[in-house]
C-alpha cells in the first residue's frame, strides 16, 4: 500500500510565522480544486478554505463537475471559476458504466488542462478534482490531496481488492501529498472525517424525524416506500427539480440549503442515505443513527458501507428494503464520535509547510477524537 508521504518542497518554502508581518511574508497563492459530483467535496473544503484564508492565504477555487455553477456564488469560494471536467451517470441507484464511458468529453478536459494557467502558484490542493491534479503536474507545482478517496490508498475495508477503482483513484486526481479521511484510523496515517464548525446535535431530539438523502434512487420509489411509514416525518433532500418546500403528508420534500440541511440534522432521530462519506461522518459526529443504501456498482459507496456494519456504527441494505428501514426506525441512537476540528489541523499543517509527518498529524487528530483510541506507535 501507500507509504506515508509529506511534502518537502513545502516544507522550505512556507516557515512557521511568528509574528504578523511574517505571516504575511509566508502567505501562499493556492489554487484549491473541487470535484462537484455530490455535496461532500464541497462541504469539507469549504471548512478548508476558511480556515486558510483566516491564516492569511489566498486561495483561488476551481470547481469541475455536475451542477458546478450553483456554488460560485457562496462568499468563502470567492475568487473562483467553473468548469465541466469528469463526472459519472446513475439511473436507479445503480451507476451507469457505459453511459459514463460515452459521456466523458475528454477532448475538452485535456483541452482546458492544456488553457488553464497556473502559474503564479505557490501550492495546489485538489479534494479528488482532475483539473487541478494535472496543472500541478504541468507546472511543477507542490500538490496535497485532501479527501476520502485519499484513504483507499491505505489498508482499510473494501468490498474488492483488485478492482479498477482502486486504479482509477490513484490516477483521477494524483497528488504529492495525499491525505485520507475516514471514520476510523484502521491503524493507518489516516486523518478524521471533516465535520462543519459548529455542528451540534439539536437540545431535544425528535425520533420521528428523518433525514432523507438518496440523490441516486428512483424518485418515485423513494417517495412509495416512506410514505408507508406514517409514524414518521421524513425530510428529503435531493429529488430534482424541487426548488421549494412542499410537505405532503408525512413526506416534507426541501430544497437545496445547507443552512436548513444542518438544522433537520442536527434535530433528526437518524440518516437514510446513500453511502457518501460527509453526510455519514456528519451524523457519527453527532451521534445519529444511520441506515445506507450504497450505490450500486460503485465501489467507493459499497466499501463504505463495508466499514460502516464492520465498526458497528451503523446499518446498511443492498436495496430500499421495507423491513430493513422498519427495524432500523426501531433502533436507539449512537454515542456521539465527537470527530475534532480536522479542517484546522490540515489548515495549520499547510501553514506551517507540513513539518510533521502525516502519521504524526493523524495522531494527533485522532488523540481529540471523543469516540476511538489511537496507537501511538503503528506497526
Amino acid at each position: 500500500m501507500h507509504q506515508d508521504v509529506f511534502f518537502p518542497n513545502v516544507c522550505t518554502m512556507i516557515p512557521a510565522p511568528y509574528n504578523e508581518r511574517e505571516k504575511q511574508q509566508s502567505a501562499m497563492k493556492i489554487l484549491y480544486g473541487i470535484q462537484t459530483t455530490g455535496n461532500g467535496h464541497v462541504s469539507r473544503s469549504r471548512e478548508v478554505i476558511a480556515c486558510l484564508k483566516t491564516m492569511g492565504h489566498e486561495v483561488h477555487v476551481l470547481f469541475s463537475g455536475k451542477d458546478s455553477r450553483r456554488f460560485a456564488d457562496l462568499e468563502v469560494f470567492h475568487p473562483n471559476k467553473s468548469m465541466d471536467g469528469l463526472t459519472f451517470r446513475t439511473k436507479k441507484g445503480r451507476l451507469q458504466v457505459f453511459s459514463t464511458l460515452l459521456s466523458l468529453k475528454l477532448f475538452s478536459f485535456y483541452r482546458d488542462v492544456a488553457r488553464l494557467d497556473a502559474a503564479g502558484y505557490d501550492l495546489i490542493i485538489t479534494d479528488f478534482e482532475p483539473l487541478t491534479a494535472r496543472l500541478a503536474r504541468r507546472f511543477h507545482i507542490p500538490s496535497i490531496g485532501i479527501g476520502h478517496q485519499y484513504a483507499f490508498y491505505y489498508d482499510i475495508p473494501m468490498t474488492v481488492r483488485c478492482h479498477p477503482y482502486l486504479w482509477i483513484v490513484k490516477r483521477f486526481a494524483f497528488c504529492d501529498a495525499p491525505i485520507g479521511l475516514h471514520w476510523h484510523h484502521f491503524n493507518c496515517p489516516i486523518l478524521p472525517p471533516i465535520v462543519p464548525e459548529g455542528l451540534e446535535k439539536a437540545p431535544k431530539t425528535t425520533m420521528e424525524k428523518i433525514l432523507v438523502y438518496l440523490p441516486f434512487e428512483d424518485p418515485e420509489g423513494v417517495k412509495g416506500l416512506l410514505s408507508d411509514f406514517d409514524t414518521h416525518r421524513f425530510y428529503i433532500y435531493g429529488m430534482p427539480g424541487m426548488d421549494a418546500a412542499e410537505d405532503v403528508q408525512n413526506l416534507c420534500f426541501r430544497p437545496f440549503s445547507r443552512t436548513g440541511f444542518l438544522k433537520d440534522l442536527s434535530e433528526c432521530g437518524g440518516v437514510l442515505s446513500n453511502a457518501g462519506f460527509e453526510l455519514i461522518s456528519e451524523a457519527l459526529h453527532i451521534g445519529k443513527k444511520i441506515l445506507v443504501k450504497p450505490l450500486k456498482g460503485q465501489m467507493e459507496q459499497e466499501s463504505n458501507a463495508l466499514a460502516l456494519v464492520n465498526l458497528k456504527l451503523g446499518e446498511a441494505m443492498a436495496s430500499l428494503d421495507r423491513r430493513c428501514i422498519r427495524k432500523w426506525l426501531d433502533a436507539p441512537q449512537p454515542p456521539a464520535m465527537g470527530y475534532p476540528r480536522t479542517a484546522q489541523i490540515i489548515a495549520r499543517w499547510i501553514h506551517e509547510g507540513g513539518k510533521i509527518e502525516l502519521r504524526q498529524l493523524a495522531e494527533e487528530a485522532w488523540r481529540r477524537t471523543a469516540g476511538i483510541e489511537y496507537p501511538s506507535v503503528f506497526g
